[in-house]
């Protein structure tokens, strides 16, 4: 087969590996270089990083628009185009140029978690369950028919980081599942998407970041780890805003406003929420190295006036 691959973050990479197994990549399409680092130095993504070390044809296009970039992709004479997480949408005259269409991993079971950040909207869901599916790409936005999936559960101690990174590797097993099929001469089975149950997993934003006190324990603790490394919980804890990088649930009654303090020891800074607690395990002042609450109650004494009542009282 001719293949097609388009992708640009590290999710990309092992779906990019597994596509290129026997060589059958083609050209590999990915987002322009962006500055990154303190520097902010023009930056290759890690699909083009990889891309390169393998030897492979790298594009860059702005837009996957316009006769010219349409004629370039029409010249590599492509049986399928493999899409992860590539960032540009792709246009019906796209769609129509490989022989057998456009693949996408998605990294959610559609139709739940459509969109963006699936990953982590899974987990601040709540979610027991996440996976990745292989999907026939269409016009809409993850609305095409499956053609393979894969489950995996969503353990407690999970965060965004994690999860994404076990995902990546599932997806590459899906597709190289679906790839193998192609070369034995057998199409994946198309399954339509059912719209119920359909969710939109939208674009995270560093304002969602910030920890409201009135909210369930639960709904906080899944969003820390959610948002982990990426863009990290905050709160105002004491007086101070912080970042919140480890926390677990405390299902404890109080009769506390949310945001007191309700105890501070080795153990963590216990938060009254609007229902139970939040146990602040890992935490990061403003310009500072990320420590657990031991240490951070160190350098901050004044906490033991602060407590209102020892955890586990009313």
């Amino acid at each position: 087969m001719r293949i097609v691959f388009a992708g640009t973050p590290d999710f990309a990479v092992p779906s990019l590996l597994a596509a290129d197994a026997r060589r059958e990549v083609v050209a590999v399409y990915t987002q322009p270089d962006r500055p990154a680092g303190r520097g902010r130095a023009l930056t290759a993504s890690p699909v083009k990083q990889t891309a390169l070390e393998r030897g492979l044809v790298v594009r860059q296009p702005e837009r996957l628009r316009g006769a010219e970039v349409l004629d370039a992709l029409r010249a590599l004479e492509p049986d399928l185009m493999v899409v992860v997480a590539y960032g540009l949408l792709l246009p019906q005259a796209v769609l129509d140029i490989p022989r057998l269409g456009c693949w996408n991993v998605h990294a959610s079971l559609l139709p739940r978690w459509r969109g963006a950040a699936p990953i982590q909207r899974a987990i601040q869901a709540g979610d027991a369950q996440t996976g990745v599916c292989l999907m026939q790409m269409e016009k809409g936005l993850d609305t095409g028919p499956v053609l393979l999936r894969q489950s995996t559960p969503i353990a407690p101690d999970d965060t965004g980081g994690r999860l994404h990174d076990r995902l990546a590797e599932l997806g590459a097993q899906v597709l190289a599942d679906g790839l193998g099929l192609l070369r034995a001469g057998i199409r994946p089975v198309p399954e339509v998407q059912a719209e119920a149950g359909a969710t939109y997993a939208h674009k995270l934003d560093k304002a969602e970041a910030r920890l409201d006190w009135t909210r369930p324990a639960r709904v906080l603790a899944d969003t820390v780890r959610a948002f982990d490394p990426w863009p990290i919980a905050e709160a105002e804890l004491a007086g101070e805003r912080v970042r919140v990088h480890a926390a677990q649930v405390l299902p404890l009654a109080h009769d506390r406003t949310p945001g007191t303090l309700l105890a501070a020891g080795r153990d963590g800074l216990d938060i009254a929420c609007g229902d139970g607690a939040l146990r602040v395990l890992r935490l990061q002042r403003a310009g500072g190295k990320v420590v657990a609450a031991a240490d951070y109650l160190n350098a901050r004494q004044d906490l033991k006036a602060l407590v209102a009542a020892p955890a586990g009282q009313a």
